[in-house]
């Protein structure tokens, strides 16, 4: 038998569907639900008894924050799999913060939360395919910022113009210089901000910069 046969697993959810849906699923894989809890008294008065090996975790329990769980969870050594709706980069990050082992969002399949119970109880740290892109996403757009952060004053300003659907000649006129020194001010931009010509350039400014 896998080392994962038998293995108990909490479940703190606020929904009884959400709870009975996984319970189902969670032993058709051979795994025993151990205790369920609605809110954080009930989680932090049921725990113990549980003998729980994991905890699956929303991060909303009846209008409280599950991510004021983790630590209690935590400090028994009890990991915590967060099983949540919040996609957003930042949450995430404070789930792991807090000292989440693992973190699936319910639009994934019950197959791919199987496989982080799993590895999770392996003593893997997992994140769903979507959450691993939310991340990705994040970071590159952190990278992006660092690198806006580089412009002069001068790129800034043109970058803000390109940002508004103005072309090198009304962007010469704005900030009273040549055509040729707008067309300077746009090739530092892209060095700086490793992007790949002016059509690049442009659908960037246009689409994801926030102007200043």
């Amino acid at each position: 038998m896998g080392p994962c046969i038998g293995a108990r697993v909490f479940l703190a959810d606020d929904h009884p569907a959400v709870r009975e849906g996984l319970t189902l699923r969670l032993l058709q894989e051979r795994f025993e639900v151990c205790g369920e809890a609605e809110n954080l008294a009930e989680l932090v008065a049921r725990i113990d008894a549980s003998a729980a090996d994991i905890a699956l975790v929303d991060l909303t329990l009846c209008e409280e924050s599950g991510l004021d769980l983790i630590p209690e969870l935590r400090a028994r050594g009890i990991p915590v799999l967060v099983y949540s709706m919040h996609e957003d980069a930042e949450t995430v990050r404070r789930a792991f913060a807090r000292g989440a082992a693992s973190y699936v969002t319910k639009r994934e399949t019950s197959a791919v939360l199987v496989d982080a119970v799993r590895r999770t109880l392996a003593g893997e740290r997992y994140v769903s395919p979507r959450i691993a892109a939310a991340l990705d996403a994040a970071g590159a757009q952190d990278e992006t910022a660092a690198r806006v952060a580089t412009l002069s004053e001068r790129e800034r300003q043109t970058l803000d113009l390109l940002a508004k659907g103005e072309a090198n000649t009304e962007i010469a006129a704005a900030l009273g210089v040549s055509v040729r020194t707008v067309e300077s001010y746009c090739a530092r931009i892209l060095v700086k901000l490793n992007l790949d010509g002016m059509k690049s350039l442009r659908k960037y400014a246009i689409r994801d910069y926030k102007p200043s």
